[in-house]
């Protein structure tokens, strides 16, 4: 008994790909980031305990190292008002990116998912300057010996990933467009045969 499966006509395959930029899809991305990162911050602060003492888990180069940042990422700081400067912020680029998202036509599949990548990771960060004075909770460290990158988290690289990828496929999609909008160049044989017809 043998099957035949029917090829998939450029409609389904774009309708399939509306649906992986679909507004549900963007919300469970963001949903699974926030609930991953808020899991490992809990078994951080559950675990790594007392704050600041390394445990190795691949020798010195990637350590977990319980911290708390009431400030922003890589170490920026404005004391006692970061808390609440930062959480406005936060805020202000959430509402961005939900017109951005809107604004993305739902083909723009990777673009809308970039998007809903930085916004889980955003509102993951967002969790914890709401719920502790403390602030984010920080916990991956990675590094050689004194030489260390700034501890961060599961929202850190989510935010960063889904930074990299907008800029990029931003960057694409001008490109495409200033080559769309650019007059095409005819080809010697097509400059000759146009001045040919003319009287």
């Amino acid at each position: 008994m043998s099957t035949t499966l029917a090829p998939v006509s450029p409609t389904d395959a774009r309708h399939g790909s509306s649906r992986a930029g679909s507004a549900l899809t963007a919300i469970a991305i963001i949903v699974v980031i926030v609930l991953l990162d808020q899991w490992t911050k809990h078994l951080a602060v559950t675990h790594l305990v007392p704050r600041h003492m390394p445990h190795e888990i691949i020798g010195d180069v990637v350590r977990f190292t319980l911290t708390f940042n009431p400030g922003a990422a890589f170490g920026m700081h404005l004391g006692d008002a970061s808390r609440w400067v930062f959480t406005l912020l936060t805020l202000l680029i959430l509402g961005f990116l939900v017109r951005l998202f809107t604004g993305t036509p739902r083909h723009d599949t990777a673009l809308r998912l970039a998007v809903a990548t930085v916004m889980g990771g955003a509102l993951g960060n967002l969790v914890d300057r709401l719920r502790s004075a403390s602030g984010v909770v920080d916990f991956i460290d990675i590094g050689v010996g004194d030489v260390r990158f700034w501890t961060f988290n599961v929202a850190d690289t989510a935010v960063s990933l889904g930074a990299v990828a907008l800029v990029i496929l931003l960057w694409r999609r001008d490109l495409h467009a200033s080559r769309a909008a650019a007059p095409t160049e005819l080809s010697p044989d097509e400059r000759l045969a146009r001045e040919s017809s003319e009287p």
